[in-house]
């Protein structure tokens, strides 16, 4: 059966951040995700799990300058010592919360710059912070985004994100595979999903329904199916619920909204 996390960066927005976590697990979840750990202290954090029940199961590594619209820096040449430095920070927070995967958004591709360039820079990125997770038994993940959603973003194709970790050669780094950004960019999910995942480079799975990204029983992918075919092909990792609420806006929060939930509760 589906293990599904709460994603808290877009769930539960109807509470401050730290009150999500117990939020999350009275509806009924055991794991969270979330895009970033460090407006917080770790230890804190950590609390909160604890107190909850839950456990961390993802979050991003710093992506450079968010408010100023950077996303993510690996990519980019000349911010070689500042990506170290925030694979480190992402490190201690993973040892922290005993999370086990930690996100590396790639970037946008910089006008002017050949994409040559920047994938080498990519390349040599991730495999120092391959290098680097592996001596604490972490996970570095690579999730290729839609240019809908995010314009210039460097990775957007499975079979690209494939393509870096296979040359990266390291084997703790996974394909984060997004099925919301996958749809829109690539479609053909369930031949996507049985091809990846035999791959054994698929590190963790996020839904939301297409093309709102809103619950994953609104829009044009048929969850129900898909979740049926990774139980059929024994897939037993997490997938993040990174969706924002429509009917939980309407209805007064998230739990509204969950009702799609229901059927795959650990009973």
């Amino acid at each position: 059966m589906p293990r599904f996390a709460a994603n808290l960066s877009m769930l539960y927005n109807e509470h401050d951040f730290l009150d999500r976590f117990a939020a999350a697990a009275k509806d009924g979840f055991t794991a969270v995700e979330y895009l970033f750990p460090y407006a917080y202290a770790a230890d804190e954090l950590a609390a909160r799990l604890k107190a909850a029940g839950l456990q961390q199961v993802l979050f991003n590594a710093p992506p450079g300058d968010w408010d100023k619209g950077e996303r993510g820096i690996a990519c980019l040449p000349g911010r070689e010592a500042e990506f170290a430095e925030g694979i480190t920070k992402a490190l201690a927070y993973a040892q922290a919360l005993q999370c086990p995967r930690v996100h590396v958004m790639a970037g946008l591709a910089p006008a002017g710059v050949p994409r040559e360039q920047l994938r080498a820079t990519y390349v040599a990125n991730l495999q120092h912070a391959a290098a680097e997770a592996a001596k604490v038994g972490v996970n570095i993940l690579i999730e290729p985004i839609n240019q809908r959603d995010m314009p210039g973003f460097f990775l957007s194709r499975q079979d690209d994100a494939h393509a870096v970790v296979a040359e990266v050669g390291a084997p703790n780094l996974k394909v984060q595979m997004d099925l919301y950004h996958a749809q829109i960019t690539e479609g053909d999910l369930a031949m996507k999903i049985r091809k990846y995942l035999a791959t054994g480079q698929v590190g963790h799975l996020q839904i939301a329904g297409v093309p709102e990204r809103h619950e994953p029983d609104l829009g044009e992918i048929n969850h129900p199916y898909l979740f049926k075919l990774l139980d059929d092909i024994g897939y037993d990792g997490w997938i993040g619920c990174e969706y924002r609420p429509q009917r939980g806006a309407v209805a007064g929060g998230t739990s509204q909204g969950l009702g799609w939930l229901a059927p795959y509760l650990q009973r």
